[in-house]
């Protein structure tokens, strides 16, 4: 990963803490799936069981990506943060 991308993939996370309107459910679940693939890769861990809903859609959300590369996931992110803030 090159400094820029890395420093874009940064400015992103911290954009995303301060977007003018609440994403929705599922673009929250994108936007956590591509940053847990962007900064750690394929999924780790074992699925949260029971009645951990929350946990459980996050971890779907982010084996959905698995197999994509961290820099690919990093820029989908930028990329998606980047929408919202126009929104």
């Amino acid at each position: 990963m090159t400094d820029a991308s890395a420093s874009a993939f940064e400015q992103a996370r911290t954009d995303s803490q301060s977007l003018p309107v609440k994403p929705d459910n599922l673009t929250l679940l994108r936007l956590y799936a591509l940053y847990k693939q962007g900064s750690l890769g394929d999924v780790q861990g074992e699925r949260p069981g029971g009645f951990d809903f929350v946990g459980g859609a996050k971890y779907d959300a982010w084996a959905e990506l698995r197999g994509t590369s961290q820099q690919q996931a990093q820029s989908d992110y930028v990329a998606l943060v980047g929408e919202l803030k126009g929104s």
